[in-house]
């Protein structure tokens, strides 16, 4: 594409939509119209500048008149109830739905690796004195040690204020760092995994396997399945870097990121869900099984909110990200 020329040929049109951008001139019902029609053309106009000829100066004016009349043309808008009511009906278990070829296979594949490690470290005694001296794994795994002892070890608001802080920034770290080819989440996922793993493995060689898993499941299911989604969603985004499909590769990023930190704030309620559960739930004087009903019951009804309202608003259109309204206009990338 000539740039001087098509600059010449347009030149007018952005001149006449800087003038009727102008502050505290009021427009006729005409010059609205004509507003709204140079507002489409120079957002087409700026779209061709950026994927032909990224002249700076030019694509700095067009980009600040589209973001002006556009400006003018939708309004402000407020956020308001009925936006986070649709986030939390609609535009959350919709992005998690759209996800869960990502994060479901990560949940299998991570859930084996932890088994494996388990199993590992609780049939080889020489790998059990690398990770402490035996008095001290004997206090860790001894009725009333510190394995038990943890989830009671502070006041249960006090404790599940911290857990559901170290967890949400744990999930978000994965949605945000996902960008960078997916190799941060892994590292993060598999350092939870190895976590879990020791757990099961000191547990189990002191017989104690099902005292571990009855402290483990009531809120290890929910909290799981949340970090899970992160770092599916994160490796997702990873692999929108390399194969972007057949949008260009800002324009793939720009629509999963959003998703993505959507999906941060949904995860954080998540797990607030779990955090009350292993602040209160855990540590209560509850028989065993009744803890890990409720943890079950809590992850069914995660699982059929992402299936049942997530898959009904993502059958719909709905992606997780903004509504079109709010997202700059693009054009279509030809392959």
């Amino acid at each position: 594409m000539d740039l001087d020329v098509f600059v010449t040929a347009h030149r007018t049109e952005w001149d006449r939509l800087e003038h009727l951008l102008r502050r505290g001139r009021r427009l006729t019902g005409a010059e609205a119209d004509e507003l709204v029609v140079l507002y489409q053309r120079t957002a087409t106009h700026l779209s061709l500048v950026q994927s032909s000829s990224p002249d700076p100066l030019l694509t700095g004016r067009l980009t600040q008149l589209v973001a002006r009349a556009r400006s003018t043309v939708t309004g402000t808008r407020k956020a308001s109830w009925r936006d986070a009511a649709r986030f939390l009906t609609a535009g959350f278990p919709a992005a998690v739905y759209r996800s869960r070829h990502w994060w479901i296979p990560t949940a299998v594949l991570s859930t084996l690796v932890a088994a494996l490690l388990g199993w590992w470290i609780g049939t080889h005694p020489d790998v059990q004195a690398a990770i402490a001296a035996p008095e001290d794994l004997r206090a860790m795994t001894r009725p009333g040690g510190e394995y038990e002892t943890y989830y009671s070890s502070h006041p249960a608001a006090s404790f599940a204020a911290q857990v559901w802080t170290n967890n949400a920034q744990a999930a978000a770290l994965c949605l945000i760092l996902g960008a960078f080819l997916g190799i941060p989440v892994l590292w993060i996922l598999f350092l939870n995994m190895l976590n879990l793993g020791v757990g099961i493995g000191l547990m189990s060689s002191a017989g104690r396997l099902d005292v571990f898993l009855g402290l483990v499941l009531p809120h290890g299911l929910l909290e799981l399945t949340a970090v899970f989604v992160a770092a599916g969603t994160g490796l997702r985004l990873g692999w929108t870097v390399i194969d972007p499909g057949p949008l260009s590769r800002r324009t793939a990023l720009a629509q999963r990121g959003r998703a993505a930190l959507g999906m941060a704030i949904g995860l954080a309620l998540v797990l607030f869900v779990s955090g009350l559960i292993e602040g209160f739930v855990t540590p209560s004087g509850l028989p065993t099984w009744a803890r890990i009903a409720i943890g079950i019951a809590a992850e069914l009804l995660f699982l059929a909110y992402v299936y049942i309202l997530g898959g009904r608003a993502a059958r719909a259109g709905d992606t997780g990200d903004l509504a079109a309204v709010e997202r700059s206009a693009e054009l279509p990338t030809a392959a």
